[in-house]
């Protein structure tokens, strides 16, 4: 878990936070990638195989990078 303290307050964002959001992210962005393969090929069983590759690599590369930037105090503010 990363804490960030500012003006005496604790901003956390647990992994089981970064990890929900990827998961969301990779069903909206998977369902994008099978639309857009269908279209440019007609053939649902190369989009699926796309969709699947694909998903596995950027879900790694996304959870990482939001954990980078959770780390990151730039652009944070405390809540109101």
């Amino acid at each position: 878990m990363v804490e960030l303290r500012a003006q005496n307050v604790f901003f956390r964002e647990r992994w089981s936070r970064s990890f929900a959001k990827a998961v969301t992210y990779r069903i909206a962005i998977m369902l994008l990638d099978f639309a857009a393969i269908y279209l440019f090929t007609g053939k649902a069983d190369v989009a699926v195989g796309f969709m699947a590759a694909s998903n596995v690599y950027t879900t790694v590369a996304y959870y990482g990078h939001e954990r980078a930037w959770d780390a990151i105090s730039w652009g944070k503010e405390k809540a109101k």
